[in-house]
C-alpha cells in the first residue's frame, strides 16, 4: 500500500471515530463538478513507467503522485499573456488565460477550467476535506478548489504549475498525446 493510500485511509478512519462523515457532499466540489458537467473526454490509459519517461521528475511527483510544488517557484505564476493553459502530460487544454488572475497564493490560479477538461474528487491528506482536481483525459494531479475566488465564479483553481504547459494566443496547441 501506498503510504499516500495509508494515510487517507487513516485520515478517513480519524473522522469516522471523531463522528464526522466523510462521506457527505463537499459544497467546493459538487460546485467544482456541477461547473464541470459531464466530460466527453475519453481516458487516456498509460502506465507510469511511460509517464515516467515522458516528464521531468518534479512534473511526474505532482502528476502522478500529488506532489506539490513549492509556490511562488513556477514561471507560471508570472504569465500575463494571452493563451491557454494546457496539461503537462497529455497535452488537453484545461484553462483559458482570461480566467487566470493573481491569488497572491505563489501559485498560478484560476476562477474556471474548461468545462469537461477536470474532475474532481475530495481527498483528507490533511485532515480536513478538500477539492482536489486532475486531468479528465490523463488524471493527472492538477491542484486543489477553493471557494476564497473572485467572481463570477467565487472559485480559486490553484494549480501547481509544473503540471501545466502554456500556449500563446496564436500558436498552434500541439497535439493531444497518446
Amino acid at each position: 500500500m501506498h503510504r499516500r493510500h495509508f494515510l487517507q485511509r487513516l485520515s478517513t478512519l480519524a473522522l469516522a471515530c471523531l463522528g464526522i462523515s466523510a462521506c457527505g457532499r463537499n459544497p467546493i466540489a459538487t460546485a467544482a463538478s456541477e461547473a464541470q458537467g459531464t466530460s466527453t473526454i475519453e481516458p487516456l490509459k498509460k502506465p507510469l513507467e511511460e509517464w515516467k519517461k515522458l516528464l521531468s521528475p518534479q512534473a511526474y511527483k505532482v502528476l502522478f503522485e500529488e506532489g506539490t510544488e513549492r509556490p511562488f517557484t513556477s514561471p507560471l505564476n508570472e504569465e500575463k499573456r494571452k493563451g491557454t493553459f494546457i496539461c503537462a502530460a497529455c497535452q488537453l487544454p484545461l484553462f483559458e488565460s482570461s480566467a487566470k488572475y493573481d491569488s497572491g497564493t505563489g501559485w498560478p490560479s484560476f476562477f474556471q477550467s474548461i468545462k469537461g477538461h477536470t474532475g474532481s474528487s475530495t481527498d483528507y491528506k490533511l485532515i480536513y476535506p478538500r477539492t482536489e482536481y486532475h486531468c479528465s483525459r490523463c488524471a493527472g494531479h492538477q491542484g486543489h478548489v477553493f471557494d476564497d475566488g473572485p467572481p463570477p465564479t467565487g472559485q480559486r483553481w490553484c494549480n501547481n504549475g509544473v503540471a501545466l504547459m502554456f500556449v500563446p494566443e496564436g500558436e498552434q496547441l500541439p497535439p493531444l498525446r497518446t
